[in-house]
């Protein structure tokens, strides 16, 4: 890619993913086993009030979607050297669709390392009623031709 097709502010719609009671349940078993992602009795009793997905739950959904869709853009994926900020702003649920948008806000050339370029991405995830559900923003390293 190269550096100037980079577009900043512009939202790319890079995909959806449907989260299951199963999955819900599945993922927590393995990675985030708390009552409320595990025990619908207990979720029901949670300030939750119900079963709700682990928020590493939709973080990894957005990775996967964003993977799949830079594949099939046959672009290169870029590292990641961390995160700035996530938020889970509201609990995602059985039967909820979120679909996540990716937005480029800054870039700059990397001095040190030619080729290569730190672009600053915001994703957000929205569920099928229009309401935030996930935010993250942070760093990625891009190869760039010049």
């Amino acid at each position: 890619m190269r550096f100037d097709d980079i577009a900043l502010d512009a939202p790319t719609t890079v995909g959806s993913h449907h989260f299951t009671e199963a999955a819900i349940l599945d993922f927590a078993r393995r990675y985030d086993p708390q009552p409320f992602h595990l025990d619908r009795d207990a979720a029901a009793a949670s300030h939750f009030g119900g079963l709700v997905a682990s928020g590493w739950h939709t973080a990894a959904a957005w990775m996967r979607v964003t993977v799949d869709y830079v594949k099939a853009m046959g672009t290169l994926a870029g590292i990641s050297p961390g995160l700035d900020e996530i938020r889970w702003t509201r609990p995602v649920r059985p039967g909820d669709t979120v679909t996540y948008v990716n937005t480029w806000r800054a870039k700059r050339r990397l001095k040190s390392r030619p080729g290569w370029a730190i672009v600053e991405n915001e994703a957000v995830g929205t569920n099928q009623d229009g309401a935030v559900v996930f935010t993250m923003r942070g760093p990625v390293l891009v190869p760039i031709e010049d």
